[in-house]
C-alpha cells in the first residue's frame, strides 16, 4: 500500500508542476521532483528502511527546490510589467516605452 501512496504523491506533484507560471517556479518544482527521487534512492540504499527513504526524499526535495530556484537565470537591467490581454489572462513581459513615459 505504501508504494501506491508514493506513486499517487508523485503524480499529484507532477500535475501541480504544470501549474507553475514563472520559470523560477518551474525550475524549483522540477528540482524538487528530481531531488526527491534521488534522495529517496540514496536514503533507501544507505538505511534500507522506510524511515531512511522518507528522510532522504524530503531532504533531496528541499535541496532540489533550492538549487532549482537559485539557478534560474535573472534578467539584468530589464524590468518586467504585468499585462492583461483581451481575454482576461494576465502575463508578464518586458515593459514597453509607455511604461517609462507614464502613458500606461
Amino acid at each position: 500500500m505504501t508504494m501506491y501512496k508514493a506513486i499517487a504523491a508523485l503524480l499529484v506533484t507532477a500535475a501541480l508542476a504544470g501549474c507553475a507560471q514563472t520559470e523560477g517556479q518551474q525550475r524549483a518544482t522540477t528540482g524538487a521532483l528530481v531531488g526527491g527521487a534521488g534522495g529517496a534512492l540514496v536514503g533507501q540504499a544507505l538505511g534500507r528502511d522506510t524511515k531512511s527513504t522518507v528522510i532522504g526524499a524530503a531532504s533531496g526535495a528541499l535541496l532540489g527546490a533550492v538549487v532549482g530556484s537559485a539557478t534560474t537565470p535573472q534578467r539584468r537591467g530589464e524590468q518586467l510589467c504585468r499585462y492583461q490581454d483581451r481575454y482576461g489572462r494576465i502575463y508578464t513581459a518586458p515593459c514597453d516605452d509607455r511604461y517609462y513615459r507614464g502613458d500606461y
